[in-house]
């Protein structure tokens, strides 16, 4: 049994993983925004608290005395491009006070290369709304690269199509480098419930370590 600690739990992936880690025996503290919104994750083996993801303090402090970390996190209402770089030097900064040596990032499939150099969401006529979102996940990503020693992160992409919040665990899934998985043309959506299933196996047996993976049916 591990204590996992997850930023972003009230959101469609945070609670999916906060779930899969629960059901596999581990025991959860839920870091949200406001805990009020979110009163219905605590439980048993759930202990929810509020914490700013991009302040070094609050990471810190709802870190304590866990063995990892998992980061689920969006924020509608601020630049994706300022987001997500704050909120990976905090992560970097705050784990690394509280002693956490694991940190498992949710990323987007719309920054994996599709050629040598060309991300995903390079493509001609990709929306610009969506490019801005996942040029945001890219600024985190060279945050992560840069950072020293101390809190060993991975991020997980999910494809760069939409996540199906209903449908069912497989627990099944394919792993591959910083690219986009080639998948079958009549391949339904990848599930939430799945992608929770690919954070919580990196906690509990770690194959990747400082860099950006590609999961896919």
């Amino acid at each position: 049994m591990s204590r996992i600690v997850i930023f972003g739990a009230g959101g469609r992936g945070g609670r999916r993983a906060v779930a899969e880690a629960v059901s596999r025996g581990h025991q959860v503290t839920a870091a949200v925004r406001d805990p009020r919104r979110h009163a219905d994750l605590a439980g048993d083996s759930v202990t929810l608290t509020a914490a700013d993801v991009t302040v070094t303090g609050d990471v810190a402090k709802a870190a304590a005395g866990h063995d990892a970390a998992i980061s689920s996190i969006y924020r509608a209402d601020l630049p994706s491009r300022e987001y997500y770089p704050a909120a990976a030097h905090a992560l970097i900064e705050g784990l690394g006070r509280a002693g956490v040596p694991r940190l498992v990032v949710v990323g987007v499939g719309s920054a994996l290369e599709i050629s040598p150099g060309v991300a995903f969401h390079d493509q001609p006529g990709w929306p610009s709304a969506h490019r801005e979102f996942s040029l945001g996940h890219t600024a985190e990503l060279e945050v992560f690269r840069a950072s020293g020693g101390g809190t060993d992160w991975v991020i997980v992409a999910p494809p760069p199509a939409m996540i199906d919040e209903h449908a069912d665990r497989t627990g099944e899934y394919r792993t591959g480098d910083h690219r986009v998985l080639p998948r079958a043309e009549d391949a339904g959506p990848f599930s939430y419930a799945d992608l929770a299933v690919a954070l919580v196996d990196e906690i509990e047996r770690p194959k990747h370590s400082r860099e950006m993976i590609a999961i896919d049916h």
